[in-house]
This record gives structure tokens, C-alpha cells and sequence, in this order.
């Protein structure tokens, strides 16, 4: 069993460096730096953190086929992975449409566009020269002038297709989900993917993104995991909410809250059952409770993120023991 921190450098690098060599200290298998245009730079981030950590894996969580051309995103990976020695791995999904379309740039086909990156991206990390003619992405006898250490590259997904199309070309799978009952469904996807394309399920690794919320103290966790949760449920397909029988009214309630900038009203709409499915909020006991849940499930890593607890020090110090506990 794998654990594993996602830092949003949202935050200054000082708290970044901070948490990734806590994670370190504590045992943690891998850091997960996320990539957004308006945040601090992932591959920068990583850098300073291949400088500064020994044996913990360092990776994209995730980057887009989009804003960066795949080969682009290759030879920054491939730069990470020689200065940290083989510590490096790449997470790709199809990104965020309103973030894209933002900054100018058209999200279309995105099965396609990280089918075709995936592809592009593991040909070059391999050292091959690749010409490559595909509906997205065109290049012409591209090569990288190096070969680094192999980067395993993991596929964020949450639809079917594209969980599907991890089973079938990732080395593993970054899915966001907390509840067990909702893996359970989406892991099935995934092992599609793995049955069709003739892999061998123990070789895919498995790991379930869940916004976490934990301390010794149960409402101090609720609160700090209310707004990480409104923005989660808002967020979510209306076709998703509907299957797990979510009242799709005080979801847009919700959203229209958050619209407006009008937090405290967003925040008081979330129930004990959005908490539930959409993070894992607690006490120490409870939270070990939730994860052997998704553990029974087929999960083989869990990463932990935002807001991780009302405390970070104490969060920290906790995932500390959840760790101890499925590793003794």
C-alpha cells in the first residue's frame, strides 16, 4: 500500500519545501505537485524539490495535453527524472475546459488529445525518434537528445472513457474520488481498459485522490472541510450527482453561491453526505476506517489533498499514523 500528498503551490515554496520533506520524514511515497497556469510553476517546484528530498517520488498531478505540447512536457519530466535519479512521474488528464478556454485555448476531443500525448510522451521518454500523425498532434522525426531514467506516467480520470483509457496506456490511474462506493464503480472501468489491451492488473497502480480533513478535534475537521468540499460538489457532473441521489437543486444553490463569491452561504449548504462522498473528514480512527474502505476495493494508493486538516503541523503528524498503520 501506497500514500502519497498533493501540495497545491498555492501556496510560498518555504511551506511547499516543508510539507514535501515532512511527507519524506514521515515515510510517504509520493509528493504530487499540481499544474495550473496561474499557480507556481510545477516543473520549477519540482526542481527545488529534487534538490532538496533523497528517496521520496516527485510528481505532476497533474498536467494537460493543451497548454503544453506533449513533447514539451517529455523533456520537462525527463529533466526532473535525471536530477532526481529515477524519482520522477508524470500524471496527464484532459484539464480543466473553463481554465483552458480562459486563456485562449480550445479543449476538444480530450480522450484523443491524452491518448496522443501519452503515446508522444512515452515514445520520446523512451529514447525513440517519433513521428507521430495523429487527429490532435502531428511531429516529424522528434527526438530527445538524452535518455533519462524510465518515468512511469499515470492518467487522471473520473469518466469512464478516460478511465477506461488509463486501464488500457497508463501505468497507473489518478482518480478523484473518497467514497468506496463510487471507486467501486470506476475501478470496473479501469479493469476494462486493463482485460482489453491484455495487462497484468498487479502492474497498474490504483490511486484514489481524496481531499482530506483530519484532526483529533471532529468539528474543527467538518469546518475546515466544508469549502474544499462545496467546490468539489459544484464541480461534479450533474449526471454523477444524480446516480448517487444528490438533490441536484441545493447543488446549484451551490454553485450559484460560489458564482458570486458568496462563500458562508455555499459552505452552509454542505451536508453530512456531501462530506461523506466527496472527502474523508474526521478523526484519526474514522479516517483509517474510510481508507480501508477504498483499500478493499482495489485502491493500492492513496493520496492525500487539500485541505489535509484544520492544522496542517497536526494533519501531518496524523497521516504520519495512517501510514504506520498500513505498513507495519
Amino acid at each position: 500500500m501506497k500514500f502519497g500528498i498533493e501540495i497545491l503551490p498555492t501556496i510560498t515554496i518555504d511551506k511547499i519545501l516543508d510539507t514535501a520533506t515532512t511527507a519524506e520524514n514521515l515515510n510517504l511515497d509520493h509528493v504530487w505537485i499540481t499544474d495550473h497556469y496561474s499557480n507556481r510553476n510545477v516543473y520549477a517546484v519540482l526542481t527545488i524539490l529534487a534538490q532538496k528530498t533523497q528517496k521520496i517520488i516527485l510528481g505532476v498531478g497533474v498536467t494537460n495535453p493543451y497548454d503544453k505540447h506533449p513533447a514539451w512536457t517529455a523533456s520537462a519530466i525527463a529533466t526532473i527524472a535525471e536530477l532526481t535519479g529515477g524519482r520522477a512521474v508524470l500524471g496527464i488528464g484532459a484539464g480543466d475546459k473553463a481554465t483552458l478556454e480562459s486563456i485562449g485555448i480550445k479543449w476538444e476531443k480530450p480522450l484523443v488529445a491524452v491518448r496522443e500525448a501519452v503515446t508522444i510522451i512515452r515514445k520520446l521518454l523512451e529514447g525513440e525518434a517519433v513521428t507521430f500523425e495523429g487527429t490532435i498532434f502531428k511531429v516529424k522525426n522528434a527526438k530527445l537528445n538524452y535518455k533519462p531514467p524510465k518515468v512511469p506516467i499515470y492518467i487522471g480520470a473520473q469518466a469512464p472513457r478516460m478511465l477506461k483509457l488509463a486501464g488500457s496506456l497508463g501505468d497507473g490511474v489518478l482518480i478523484n474520488v473518497s467514497h468506496h462506493e463510487m471507486l467501486s464503480e470506476m475501478i470496473t472501468h479501469v479493469k476494462e481498459g486493463i482485460k482489453e489491451s491484455g495487462r497484468d492488473e498487479k502492474t497498474i497502480d490504483i490511486a484514489a485522490c481524496t481531499a482530506l480533513s483530519i484532526s483529533s478535534d471532529k468539528d474543527k475537521a467538518v469546518k475546515a472541510a466544508k469549502p474544499v468540499v462545496a467546490f468539489i460538489v459544484a464541480g461534479t457532473s450533474d449526471e454523477l450527482l444524480k446516480k448517487y441521489g444528490f438533490d441536484i437543486s441545493k447543488v446549484n444553490e451551490i454553485r450559484q453561491a460560489l458564482a458570486k463569491g458568496d462563500f458562508g452561504t455555499a459552505v452552509s449548504k454542505i451536508d453530512d453526505r456531501m462530506l461523506e462522498y466527496f472527502s474523508i473528514t474526521g478523526t484519526l480512527d474514522k479516517c483509517i476506517e474510510r481508507i480501508n474502505e477504498l483499500v478493499k476495493k482495489g485502491v493500492t494508493q492513496v493520496v492525500f489533498g487539500s485541505p489535509l486538516g484544520p492544522s496542517r503541523k497536526e494533519a501531518l503528524e496524523l497521516i504520519g499514523k495512517i501510514v504506520k498503520e498500513f505498513k507495519k
